[in-house]
């Protein structure tokens, strides 16, 4: 990635755009699962939203695997679709910019306080 890609994030459109057109091949129920998955995720994103991308490459190759060998979206998820992204998040310690910004706001307070 050179440097223009890393400012403008036409690297990460792109990638977008190809699990865009990955995920166009799997069944509805997949589909509807990746949209969902996508909304639940972003909101714990950084800055940038690069450190999703590699868990969005895993869902989606998770999905076509399991859609591959015939099973629903109900077999690999489970009921639990918050609990399938929260678990996502938690297993790569994804940082969003909410938690940057707490903990910052933290430290200034502890600085003011004289601790």
């Amino acid at each position: 990635m050179n440097f223009w890609d890393k400012v403008t994030g036409s690297d990460m459109t792109r990638e977008m755009r190809d699990f865009e057109y990955r995920a166009q091949k799997l069944p509805a129920d997949y589909q509807a699962a990746w949209k969902k998955i996508k909304v639940d995720l972003w909101p714990h994103s950084d800055f940038t939203g690069r450190s999703l991308m590699p868990i969005l490459d895993g869902v989606l190759g998770l999905f076509e695997e399991s859609s591959a060998e015939g099973q629903s979206v109900q077999e690999v998820l489970g009921d639990n679709l918050k609990g399938f992204c929260s678990a996502l998040i938690g297993e790569e310690g994804v940082k969003s910019y909410r938690d940057k910004w707490r903990r910052q706001l933290n430290n200034n307070i502890a600085k003011k306080l004289g601790k």
